[in-house]
């Protein structure tokens, strides 16, 4: 770690050729849920992506690119160059979305060697410090919080059009669609950058087309009246799904004119990919490139995505499809040699494209590459994984003993089963995937724990979306906990005391921001709970609930180190966990109404009637989510 640290502070990422200016711009377009079908120009039959469908007839086109089959797993590879089993992120809940503390990020490399580094729209590695993304090397930040726009760490009440986020860590209002916003908010990041005369490293991240599907009207409008042209039978689902995704080619469209009229396209790396596959319900999906599977799956349909790229000044300018095997954990080596860089003291699983890029035919070893679909608190081996060649590919789920193998070559859709008809291959495979877990396993036990106290961020609100080994992950949840899929209302925080001294913890029902009782039913479920019990490093401590609370604060004397912090309020029958927990570490003289919303500087939340609805037009109503896929 100190190796690591000492080569961040210093700026040891050393350029290969001479002046910054020199540099050349990076934009990751990254969208959610969106996989590799849903692109006019893979053939979707339904869908006109024309400003994306630009970038694959005009740049590189890695034809057989993996992902993992969820989003934080992805991005915590694509960030590192590492397994998302290695850096500690294989769910998107239940505190394994955060990223290890000790992991370097592409977003530090690039700030260490001089670039202007910015994320809009979904992070999903951390809401709470050390996992942030301004404290993994973002300078400039506007993010909703957790996986998606109104998920429990998110402002209460967002829902796509008008909406709070985050801005370098600060709470903000916003006009507009999300999407708009992410890409809006970008443009303008870049556009100071290039009046600074610095490169810029942006990742455009925006929520869409995750779940709940909501999308202007007028993207909606142009969706359904083409289906109806072209005789296609659309759910309500879909023409919201759709529109979202044409919404996102209206961005980037708007992106690929804003580098043209600042002069920076020649010299900016330009990328469009997805973080995994799409989801598969018949009410959502027309079309699926005759891949097998969607999210969460692992089969090519969870995990294989469009990942084109464009960079004009280093002759990556004209089509060129790569076929070989190729993963998110590449990316991070590839930018690195194409921007000249050096890479950290940390050992990387991918490795670097530029040999293919310049030549897709260039000698290229055949490489094995793993992917998991955990989705747990502690890992399994041969759950639901996939080892990937050139060739072949070696899928699994049941502890080993349901192994089936697929010939690429000449089975897309993986129907035909090989693996009696191959058993070298498939030892081949198996063995490469016992070597990769004897080595990724080795710490998963580890624990990232989320920091309290700590100068970067005091106070700090921990949500029931990061208990460990439960979680409420939505605000739906939060309203009505039976609509959860993670267990009962009950969770503990895993947490990580900064120093020794006197905290504060103010345990809440309800978020501060929409600033109502413990015992108001609210948009939800009511509890009539009387006692709260905090339970913390050995100290148990209980307080009545008075009538018409909205917290209740405990004042404790913690020591520095890892905790557990649980909570528990009771009464009538009734037993949940606080959903909301405000701590604070005395650092001088402490008002009593820091806990409140006034002090907390939190606009007053508003619950939307009806969400997803675009001011004075109505398009699409909400919908609940069905199945593990839409999470």
């Amino acid at each position: 770690m100190k190796s690591i640290a000492m080569w961040l502070t210093v700026g040891c990422l050393m350029q290969s050729f001479s002046g910054a200016a020199q540099s050349p711009n990076i934009i990751i377009v990254m969208t959610d849920d969106q996989g590799y079908p849903n692109l006019s120009c893979v053939g979707h039959p339904l869908l006109e992506t024309p400003s994306v469908d630009k970038l694959y007839d005009n740049g590189v086109r890695l034809t057989d690119f993996h992902v993992d089959p969820s989003c934080a797993p992805t991005r915590s590879a694509l960030m590192t160059g590492r397994y998302s089993g290695r850096n500690g992120v294989w769910h998107t809940v239940m505190g394994r979305n955060l990223l290890r503390q000790r992991e370097v990020t592409m977003a530090d490399m690039f700030a260490a060697s001089g670039y202007a580094t910015g994320l809009f729209g979904k992070w999903h590695l951390g809401d709470v410090y050390p996992y942030r993304p301004e404290d993994r090397g973002f300078q400039q930040t506007v993010v909703h919080g957790a996986g998606g726009v109104g998920q429990t760490p998110d402002y209460w009440g967002n829902d796509y059009f008008d909406d709070a986020y985050r801005v370098n860590g600060t709470m903000r209002s916003f006009e507009g669609f999300c999407t708009d916003v992410f890409f809006t908010e970008a443009m303008q990041f870049m556009e100071q950058s290039v009046r600074q005369q610095r490169p810029f490293f942006a990742f455009i991240t925006p929520n869409a087309p995750h779940w709940p599907y909501y999308a202007p009207e007028d993207s909606i409008a142009r969706v359904v009246k083409r289906a109806e042209e072209r005789g296609i039978a659309l759910t309500e689902e879909m023409a919201a799904y759709y529109g979202m995704i044409e919404n996102i080619d209206d961005n980037f469209g708007r992106l690929q004119a804003f580098l043209q009229r600042e002069g920076v396209e020649e010299n900016t790396i330009l990328v469009f990919c997805s973080d995994n596959g799409p989801v598969i319900r018949e009410s959502i999906q027309l079309f699926n490139a005759e891949l097998r599977g969607g999210k969460v799956s692992h089969y090519d349909g969870g995990h294989r995505v469009p990942w084109f790229m464009r960079w004009p000044a280093g002759g990556l300018d004209h089509a060129v499809d790569v076929d070989r095997v190729t993963a998110h954990v590449d990316i991070l080596p590839t930018l690195l040699e194409l921007c000249g860089l050096q890479a950290p003291p940390v050992e990387l699983d991918g490795m670097s494209l530029v040999p293919l890029l310049r030549d897709a035919h260039a000698l290229w070893p055949d490489r094995q590459l793993m992917v998991e679909n955990q989705r747990l608190v502690d890992p399994l081996k041969y759950r639901n994984f996939a080892v990937m060649s050139d060739c072949w590919r070696l899928v699994g789920t049941k502890g080993g003993t349901d192994l089936q193998l697929y010939d690429m070559r000449t089975d897309r859709s993986q129907r035909r089963d090989r693996a009696k008809t191959h058993p070298d291959v498939l030892a081949q495979l198996l063995s490469a995937y016992d070597a990769f877990w004897a080595d990724v396993s080795q710490e998963h036990g580890l624990i990232s724990r989320m920091k309290v106290g700590s100068v970067h961020q005091n106070p700090v609100c921990l949500t029931a979306h990061d208990w460990l080994g439960s979680s409420l992950w939505n605000q739906t949840h939060v309203a009505d906990p039976a609509t959860g899929r993670f267990g009962p209302p009950r969770g503990f925080w895993a947490v990580d005391v900064d120093a020794d001294g006197w905290y504060q913890i103010s345990l809440r029902r309800w978020p501060a921001e929409a600033d109502r009782a413990i015992n108001d039913p609210y948009v939800g479920v009511s509890y009539d709970v009387d006692t709260v019990t905090l339970t913390v490093q050995g100290q148990t401590l209980k307080q009545a609930v008075p009538v018409g609370a909205k917290e209740v604060t405990f004042r404790v004397k913690l020591k520095s180190g890892e905790a557990k912090l649980d909570t528990l309020f009771t009464g009538a029958g009734e037993s949940i966990s606080a959903f909301y927990a405000y701590i604070l570490r005395e650092t001088g003289t402490v008002s009593a109404a820091w806990k409140t919303r006034e002090g907390l500087d939190l606009p007053l939340a508003q619950w939307p009637e009806e969400h997803g609805v675009e001011p004075e037009k109505m398009y699409a109503s909400e919908v609940e989510p069905r199945g593990e896929n839409d999470e």
